[in-house]
């Protein structure tokens, strides 16, 4: 259930919104309705709702003084207004839809629905970042398990199954011994803090390898390592002398 308050200009217009939501979505929790600006800024602040259903025409423009003064807010905004020439000021915070009164039942339902779905994802992303946050910090000490974040959610893989990584612009991708190759939205430098320094080193900027998957060092400049999924890569001249260094 999304917290949901309502500002408006009089009773008739809270009741008249009041029958809207309860024809729209099982997911709104309507847990206050208010006419004046002061009783709003501290039912806002105490409740902190998720959605708020506001009149574009409250007078002296009270409505934008009040959403002002509790920015930076992470609640959504509805506004309403009664002319099509509403106040383009309305745009500058960010609303999921501007309403023409009278409304309409479709309309509104619709808005309605973005409105939950967009909560939805945040509540999904909020815990993921919770879920990412506990992972980090107890991923290496209890177990041989990373969780590796994915469009999907999260794919747990063993330490040994990593080959290697590979940089990607902003992302990395992970080839495992199990021929996957997984697409994450960490970059290369991250895993480097995350995975154990006595098992993989860079040994260049776009690459992360498991020293227990190489099959063999050539000799060069820098020198090429070669995995056991075939590929070759080359060894960054400057990091040359700290991974040999890790044989000797």
């Amino acid at each position: 259930m999304y917290k949901t308050v309502i500002v408006e200009r009089g009773v008739r217009e809270i009741n008249e919104l009041k029958k809207l939501l309860l024809e729209s979505s099982p997911k709104i929790d309507l847990i206050g309705s208010v006419i004046n600006m002061d009783s709003a800024f501290k039912l806002i602040k105490d409740t902190e709702p998720e959605l708020v259903l506001i009149d574009i025409a409250m007078p002296k423009g009270e409505n934008f003084k009040l959403l002002e003064k509790l920015s930076p807010f992470k609640f959504e905004v509805i506004f309403f207004s009664n002319s099509i020439n509403a106040s383009n000021k309305a745009i500058n915070f960010m609303p999921i839809g501007l309403l023409l009164k009278p409304l309409i039942l479709k309309d509104f339902q619709l808005v309605i629905q973005k409105a939950v779905d967009k909560i939805s994802d945040k509540h999904i992303h909020r815990q993921m970042q919770i879920l990412l946050s506990t992972l980090k910090t107890t991923q290496l000490v209890n177990s041989q398990k990373i969780a590796v974040p994915t469009v999907e959610g999260f794919l747990f893989l063993e330490l040994y199954e990593i080959v290697r990584c590979e940089a990607n612009g902003a992302y990395t991708i992970i080839f495992t011994s199990t021929k996957q190759r997984i697409v994450t939205s960490k970059n290369i430098k991250e895993y480097e803090a995350i995975l154990p320094s006595s098992q993989f080193f860079r040994i260049h900027n776009s690459h992360l390898v498991n020293i227990n998957r190489m099959l063999k060092y050539n000799k060069g400049r820098g020198g090429t390592v070669t995995m056991e999924d075939g590929t070759e890569i080359e060894v960054a001249s400057r990091r040359r002398a700290e991974f040999l260094g890790m044989f000797q």
